[in-house]
Parts: structure tokens; sequence; C-alpha cells
């Protein structure tokens, strides 16, 4: 099973992971770690993969993993209890100080990011597709975990396998929003060979977001989740596709 780490996040008493599509039990186009409760694969398989999931990460399966219902927003949650998969709040970030909760971030090409101060012992993740990151995902998560203790300057984020920029096409009004919001955003696009379009490199733009809210140790993961079909699961990739739905890969921390 694909189980990405970062060497920022990297300390005893906290275990993370990016997992990718391998290694669980869902069948065709979820084929196989599909950990996403919003596609519409089976429900036992994804309970399975989720359990694999935990099990790979934490070597046992006694962490309790929690995702949110991810709605492309900037909303984060505190999470001081688990809940239930029917009861998942809608936001794209978590944050929490509490042992043996696992938070967990589903994307198939949206970047997941998973956060850190090792020092005051708070998690955050976050998930970050081109909305949210636009919309303020990053500080809203960066700013909860200051809420319960955590220094700017003393955490660490890594931001996990998402869609590369050769891969991520889009038009012109895409370019236009972005840099109509701040003119400098211009610089996270390069003309495509198709004309009046443009490729975004969405890995740098949460890059200069998590820059942005003051976050210094920062590292970035490279594999392009389009491009690497063998390992990870692409929105993009099954629309191009016309497939009717798609798996997601889980990206999750805990202490």
């Amino acid at each position: 099973m694909l189980n990405l780490q970062a060497e920022n996040l990297k300390t005893k008493n906290i275990i993370h992971g990016f997992l990718g599509r391998v290694g669980g039990t869902s069948k065709g186009i979820y084929a196989s770690l599909n950990c996403g409760p919003g596609s519409k694969d089976v429900p036992v398989d994804i309970q399975e993969n989720r359990r694999r999931a935990v099990k790979t990460l934490r070597g046992d399966s006694r962490g309790v993993l929690v995702t949110c219902y991810q709605i492309h927003s900037n909303i984060a949650v505190m999470v001081d209890a688990p809940w239930s998969i029917t009861r998942s709040p809608k936001a794209d970030a978590m944050v929490t100080d509490r042992r043996g909760i696992m938070l967990g971030i589903l994307t198939a090409d949206c970047a997941p990011v998973l956060l850190a101060d090792h020092d005051a012992q708070i998690i955050g993740a976050a998930h970050a597709g081109w909305s949210g990151a636009l919309g303020g995902i990053i500080e809203s998560v960066v700013t909860a975990m200051t809420e319960l203790g955590a220094r700017r300057e003393c955490i660490s984020a890594a931001i996990g396998p998402c869609i590369g920029q050769m891969a991520y096409e889009v038009g012109p009004e895409f370019e236009k929003r972005f840099c109509s919001a701040v003119p400098s955003y211009s610089r996270f696009f390069k003309p495509s060979k198709q004309a009046d379009h443009w490729q975004f490199a969405l890995q740098n733009f949460v890059t200069e977001q998590l820059k942005t809210a003051k976050i210094g140790n920062i590292e970035s993961l490279s594999p392009c989740t389009y491009s690497c079909e063998s390992d990870f699961f692409s929105y993009r990739r099954a629309t191009h596709r016309s497939e009717p739905d798609y798996g997601r890969q889980l990206s999750a921390i805990t202490l």
C-alpha cells in the first residue's frame, strides 16, 4: 500500500501519511483503496478500506478516523470527539489536540494539506481545491490551530499529491477570477497549447497560501494524481473518460 510521508511531519508523537489507491477491496472504477463515502461505491468496501487505511498508518486499528463532508469551503472545525460518517460536518478542514483522533482528508486531484505544531501537540488537516484555496481554507485551518494554542512560527505543513500543472488546463474565466482577486496570481498560470487556455499550478498556489499564513516549514510531495493512474484516483481523469464516478484517496494525521 502506498504511504507517502513528509520529512517535516515525522516525529515520535505524530503519525501521518498520504495514501494512494492501492491495497483496498473496491472493484471497477473504484479499485481499490477508495475511502470516500461520497462516492457510489459499495459501503461495506469503503468501510473496510478506511479500516485498512487506519491500520496502515498506525500499525493497528485503534485510531478513530474522522472525515468531513467536503464542500470546497473555507470552513475549519475543531474535533474534540469522533463522529460517524453519517454525521460528518460540512467543512474542509479540521484541527484537534486529542490523541487517538485521526483527521482524514479525501482527494482526487485537490491538494491535501496536513499540519502540526510538534511542541504544542496540535494538528490540522485541510482539503484545498482551487476554490477552497482561493477562498481562504488555509488561513482558516491555521487560525483554528492557533486558537487551540499552536503558534504559526512553530507549525509545519505538508502538501500531498494533487493534480500537476501540466495536467490542469483551465479556461479564461478561471484565470480571470484569480488575477482579478490578486493580479500577481498570474504567476501561477502559464499558457496552454489550446488558445485562450491556461495551465494552473495548484500545488504552488497552496504553498503561497501557507507562506501568506506565516508558515515557514513547508514541504510538498510531487506526484501528479492525474498522471499517476496506477497510484492515485483523479476526478479530472475520470471526467475525461466519461466515467460515472471516481474514488478518493485518504491523507491523514493523528497524535
